[in-house]
This record gives structure tokens, sequence and C-alpha cells, in this order.
């Protein structure tokens, strides 16, 4: 029988309340993009506009606009805003680590004019652009989140911030300053649940954390060793009006907390891997994780007490999935691994189709990065799918975006591009109102088919 004592010790967490916690909902709009992945990390549109299925340079480019540096974070959109990371002065390029910045940028959604952005001098000893992981996503992997009223940036070492929406700064709160065991840099986004912003400090504090979203003030802390080879960023899973699970994924284990004191309400043994580096996703009450270099798969229901490895496990696989987290969209589950889109079915975990992804610039994807320095942002599938109106986008990280149908049976409807090359696309997609917007390491991008030229 696996050892389950590195989880027992995790349920000693330490929650500390200071003030009364809600549970409900953020302030965004409908067809609003708030956070890693949309709506509660879904990677599913929030509404039924039509969306885009070419585009090019010279077709249905709404805009396109230079950023201040480089980033893998994805943008958010909040209304006529995005906003998105980045950083500057450090690691893509010759450079002091005593010059590294991060910068929250504030974009019109309307022109791709910059309304404002804010420059944030990194807290020092930060870790170096060398080995693995570091290069491969670099200092601005964090996605913002906001609940329409402000906006809140993770910035690792260099902590928590919060700004309203004209770029006011309102707080700023320091999460710990460890590194992960690997040195791979820190990359989990924060998210809302009411009015605690959560953050996942793994590499920083070993810790999930509970921040109040008024002040900043630490709320609680939950405190887990294996916290520092986790990558992820967590979801919600609401059971009922007055229950609302935190769920994340961990080594060898997925957690359901309690998102009001941070303590852990239940586990279940899951992918057996000494690191989680995908997110789960949640739809209704299930919780899906693909994950580990070697294969594992799991649909577990939230809710119950303790160990519910036994009772609350609807399937497992063997499906392998490196960075990629996957989509669940019209009960299929979508994920793509080392250019290869895998659907299985939601329920039952079945492969449906297996299908390598061609055209674009059609060269081969390998997962090893090939950047300086021994990492590398070069070929790696680091973006996840996205879905609306019955199609799935993903990128690759030449920039070749594919359309596909969300069918029973593989059906290409487009590869398109928007950059002829010197770009990478390590990021995620937002789509919001019909409209897609997604990055490169250069710049940020809006698709629309109400484009009436290239900017």
């Amino acid at each position: 029988m696996r050892d389950l004592n590195p989880l027992r010790r995790s349920l000693l967490f330490v929650a500390v309340l200071a003030g009364i916690i809600t549970s409900g909902p953020v302030s965004t709009k409908a067809g609003d993009w708030p956070r890693f992945r949309g709506p509660n990390g879904s990677g599913v549109a929030a509404d039924e506009a039509p969306t885009p299925v070419t585009w090019s340079p010279t077709e249905n480019l709404k805009w396109s606009t230079a950023l201040p540096g480089e980033g893998v974070s994805c943008p958010i959109v909040v209304g006529e805003r995005v906003f998105v990371t980045t950083y500057s002065g450090y690691g893509f390029e010759d450079g002091d680590l005593l010059d590294l910045k991060r910068h929250l940028v504030c974009i019109n959604r309307i022109d791709g004019q910059i309304l404002w952005q804010k420059s944030v001098e990194a807290v020092l000893p930060e870790d170096s652009f060398t080995g693995m992981g570091v290069p491969a996503h670099g200092y601005a992997s964090h996605t913002p989140v906001s609940d329409g009223k402000r906006v809140f940036v993770f910035f690792g070492k260099s902590g928590v911030l919060a700004y309203d929406m004209d770029g006011k700064s309102l707080w700023r709160t320091s999460v710990g300053s460890d590194s992960d065991p690997k040195r791979w840099g820190s990359s989990s986004s924060p998210i809302l649940v009411g009015n605690i912003v959560v953050v996942t400090a793994g590499p920083e504090r070993r810790a999930i954390l509970g921040l109040d979203a008024e002040t900043g003030k630490e709320v609680w802390s939950a405190p887990a060793e294996g916290l520092g080879n986790v990558w992820g960023t967590p979801a919600t899973a609401v059971l009922s009006p007055d229950r609302t699970d935190l769920v994340i994924g961990a080594p060898e284990e997925i957690w359901g907390l309690n998102p009001q004191t941070g303590k852990v309400r239940w586990y279940c043994a899951a992918i057996e891997s000494d690191s989680f580096n995908t997110s789960v996703v949640v739809q209704g009450e299930t919780v899906y994780a693909v994950e580990g270099r070697g294969g594992g798969a799991i649909a577990v229901r939230a809710g119950g007490k303790g160990d519910v490895t036994s009772t609350h496990v609807n399937w497992t696989g063997r499906d392998a999935n490196r960075f990629c987290t996957p989509v669940v969209y019209r009960d299929r589950l979508y994920f793509v691994s080392n250019g290869v889109l895998n659907s299985l079915d939601a329920k039952s975990g079945k492969k449906i189709f297996q299908a390598r992804l061609t055209g674009g610039s059609d060269r081969a994807v390998v997962e090893e990065p090939v950047g300086r320095g021994g990492g590398g942002r070069g070929n790696a599938d680091y973006a996840s799918p996205v879905a609306a109106d019955g199609k799935l986008y993903y990128v690759n990280a030449r920039g070749d975006m594919h359309v596909f149908a969300a069918e029973d049976e593989y059906r290409s409807l487009a590869v398109n591009r928007v950059s002829d090359g010197g770009e990478v696309f390590a990021a995620t997609p937002a789509i919001s109102s019909g409209e897609l917007f997604f990055r490169s390491n250069k710049r940020l991008y809006c698709i629309s088919t109400t484009a009436t030229a290239a900017r």
C-alpha cells in the first residue's frame, strides 16, 4: 500500500482566520475571461458568441500590440480592458539580474492601445536564468486575476500586488522567497474565491495562501512540503449553496480544501508522479487531471471527507501529458501532448481519438527544452487548448493556431498564423465575446470577425 504519510503530514495545515470570509462569485461580467484559462480555469468561453475560424496578418486581425518585455503568462479580459504581465532587463538577453523588472500592462481591447503599465523591481536574490526550468518560461509566468474592480498579480519572490482598474497601487504582500527543489521557477497563477486571493506559493513558501482581497493581509496558510513541486493553478467545485471546495493537484494526490480556512476536506490517491505541472479542471462536481511523463489520468467526484480514493474516483487511465492542461467540452476531455491531440470520453475516460497536429510551419515538435543555458521556450507544448462555439483552439510554440471541431472524430478546420517567425507562443489564449486574445514573447494579438484591417 502506498505510503500516505506525506499527505497526512500535509493535513496538519495551519489556518489562522483574520475575519469573516465569503466564497461567493466575483463581480466580473458575462463574457469576461478573468483568470488563468477563463471562468474557473475551465478553458471554455462563458458566452455563446460566434468565434473566428480563419485569420492571418491581413484577415480578421483586429490589432497587435508590442509588449514591454517577454513572458508566458496569459492575457485576461475584463470589460474593455485586457491585462497581461511581462518581464524585462534580464534573462532573454544579456543583462544583469539587478535590472530585472516585471510589468503589468493594461490594454484597450477596442484598439490595442496601452492604457497604462506598472513596473515592479525584482526582490533579490531571484532564481538565475540557467538550467532546465527558468529559461523555459522566464519571470512572468503567473496570469493575473480580476474581480472587475481590481486586478491582482503574483510575481513569485517579489510578492502579490493589487491595483485598481486605473493602475493605482492598492497593496503588496510578500509570500516567501524560497526556491523549488528543481529550481524550475514559479508559475502558479492566483485565483479569487469570494474576497480571498488564493496564491499557490509552492516554490516560495511550500504553502497555499489565502489573502484578504481588500488589504492583502494573510488570512490563512496551508503548508505542505509537496507544494514545492506544484506548478498548477487551483480551481473551485461548487457542491451546494453552502459549500465550495478549492481543488488542486499535488504529487500523487488530488486535494480538496476549504477556501475559507485552507484546511483539507478530502484527498484521493491520483497520479504517480513526484511533481504536478498542469492544472486540474472542474466540470460540475467532477475534477479531472491528466499529468505525468509516464502517464496518468483521473476523474474524481469532489466532496466527502478524508480519504475518498475508494468512494469518489470515477475512472483512472494511463494517458500521458506533460505541460498542457486539458479542457472538458461537450462531454469530451481534450489535451495536447507532444504535438498529438487526444480526446477522451469525460464520463468513462475511454479514448475517442488521437491525432497528430499537422500544418502551419509543419516542423516536428520536441518535448525537451532547447533554449539558452540548457533550458528553452522553443518547442514543448506549454499552451493549453480552449473551447468556444463548437470549436477548440490550440497554439503551439511556433505560432501555429490549430482550430478543430469539437466532434467525435478529428476534423481540422484551419491552421492560422499571425507571425512569420521570430516569436515564441507559450501562453494559452483567452476568449471573450467572440474575440480571441493571445500573446507571444513579443506581442499581444486580438482576432475578431469584426476586424476591418490589420494594424
